[in-house]
């Protein structure tokens, strides 16, 4: 096997090294590499593949971090072995856990975040009017930030007049900021039955009604949407339209036509949470694309490049409605970080948030491929290019039990509870991108996996 494997390199899989490991991990699930075969040396490999050594090399680190091989001082490397003492799951701290709840985007050395940060400080250090861009700032954001938001979001929307974007503190901010602007204590808001928790914080906070519209499994059900405006004349639509939180649903770029239709309608708001946008490179064009004059487009920063940013951008219907906006996001937060505005707004300009996203996004890919990997065998939605799952819990789990056993053995998940918006499915989401490195997750998801390969009543044998 040392000599004839020759593994497929296909031009979508990122970086090089990304496609090697692809091809490895394709080769050995489908049975064409068999557990304890010894692959070609990386000299060897590299030649083949017309390659730099240092690119092999790389892979080959990667695979062994995710658990494809094995490695022997002056042997070589070799296809794992299920169950071998060198590949057993280990707890990397033995002290610590294995957080799945945080759903945060994943902080690989190829974003260069520190680098960045620092390269980014420096040069508006040393820019004129640095001290002026410290000083309070108007609550929309300053010109110069919002042309550089109006630039962002331009990628996936369109041109936009600098006029109808704003600059905020954070999508949260920004939830509650929209909500005070177009909703009454009382009012109804049509949510997805599973939402997010923010949106919901949000919403009990303002006295608003949530009204739940079923969904599948490519997210949000129009005809169920086009009931609830009938029956309960509600004033504005919530939902995550591109990897759905929690459900990692994107809806097809035929019913994002079909739902902004039925909102204005009806007269109805739209207000697209549009957070992980940025992460897939197919996803379909967002609802303000083809909606602008009914919907109010969020796109934070926490989930494609850094949450310590606290910057979120928005655009809105119209100057009028960012009038509206920037009075909410006075009263709730005063302004953004001038700071962290300015730094995001140098990012863009330099092409440097595209890069930082970049490496989330091959890094989400494959965090993804280990955790199909290690669920294979259970009901899982996801999307490559994504940090969380949706994992249905088989029978006779249910969520709390299974909950409770995932905390005694040091790992938090987050039940469907936190989500549902009327009766709750037995399921879970677990986000991938706290998990430090790819033996952290790996043994993470295999602790999911052995509680629920076992029947709730057979755990404390296996603990």
């Amino acid at each position: 096997m040392m000599g004839i494997w020759n593994p497929t390199i296909t031009g979508d899989a990122g970086p090089k090294y990304l496609a090697i490991v692809k091809a490895l991990a394709e080769d050995i699930r489908a049975g064409r590499l068999l557990p304890g075969a010894r692959l070609p040396p990386q000299r060897t490999l590299a030649k083949h593949l017309n390659v730099d050594l240092t690119t092999v090399t790389r892979a080959f680190n990667e695979a062994r971090r995710s658990g494809l091989i094995d490695a022997a001082a002056g042997r070589g490397s070799f296809v794992r072995i299920p169950g071998s003492p060198a590949a057993e799951m280990r707890r990397p701290d033995p002290t610590g856990s294995v957080d799945f709840s945080m759903n945060m985007p994943p902080q690989p050395a190829a974003a260069r975040l520190t680098e960045r940060m620092e390269a980014g400080l420096s040069r508006l250090a040393g820019s004129s009017g640095f001290l002026a861009r410290m000083q309070y700032q108007d609550s929309a954001g300053n010109l110069a930030d919002r042309a550089a938001a109006a630039h962002w979001l331009g990628q996936r929307l369109g041109t936009l007049p600098v006029q109808r974007v704003l600059v905020a503190g954070g999508a949260q901010v920004v939830l509650a900021a929209v909500l005070a602007a177009i909703l009454k204590p009382g009012d109804a808001l049509c949510v997805p039955a599973l939402t997010y928790p923010g949106l919901r914080m949000a919403a009990e906070r303002r006295g608003v009604r949530l009204v739940p519209v079923a969904g599948d499994a490519e997210g949000l059900d129009a005809d169920a949407f086009l009931e609830r405006c009938r029956s309960d004349r509600p004033r504005a639509l919530y939902l995550v339209p591109t990897l759905d939180n929690p459900t990692t649903a994107t809806l097809p770029a035929i019913r994002r036509l079909r739902i902004a239709e039925i909102a204005r309608t009806h007269g109805v708001a739209i207000i697209e949470d549009d957070a992980y946008g940025a992460l897939p490179v197919d996803a379909p064009a967002p609802i303000a694309s083809q909606a602008s004059d009914i919907t109010w487009h969020i796109a934070t920063l926490s989930k494609c490049a850094s949450p310590g940013l606290r910057i979120a951008y928005v655009a809105v219907p119209g100057t009028n409605e960012a009038v509206r906006l920037a009075a909410e996001l006075r009263a709730i937060n005063m302004m953004a970080s001038p700071l962290t505005a300015a730094l995001a707004s140098n990012w863009i300009a330099e092409g440097d948030l595209d890069g930082i996203v970049a490496a989330i996004r091959q890094e989400n890919t494959l965090r993804q491929a280990v955790a199909r990997e290690t669920l294979r065998d259970l009901d899982v939605r996801a999307h490559p290019c994504g940090h969380h799952l949706w994992l249905k819990l088989p029978d006779p789990w249910r969520r709390g039990e299974f909950g409770a056993h995932a905390r005694q053995l040091g790992v938090s998940v987050i039940l469907s509870d936190a989500f549902a918006v009327g009766a709750a499915p037995e399921a879970i989401r677990v986000s991938l991108g706290a998990a430090p490195d790819a033996e952290t997750l790996r043994y993470g998801l295999s602790l999911l996996a052995t509680l629920l390969a076992h029947p709730p009543g057979a755990i404390s044998t296996i603990v």
